[in-house]
């Protein structure tokens, strides 16, 4: 008889959402900038952190 094993990944995604809301409040982004946000945030948080925004 085999075992069955669950994994659950909830930090990484819970990461993930509370670095995009993050990144939504400090640069104060437009709603169509994050939504785009979803998915390139690390980019929108590297380039304020650098002073380009």
């Amino acid at each position: 008889m085999q075992k069955i094993k669950i994994e659950q990944h909830a930090l990484c995604g819970g990461a993930w959402f509370a670095g995009w809301l993050f990144t939504i409040g400090i640069l104060d982004l437009h709603f169509w900038q994050g939504l785009l946000g979803l998915v390139i945030w690390p980019y929108y948080l590297g380039r304020a952190l650098t002073g380009l925004i």
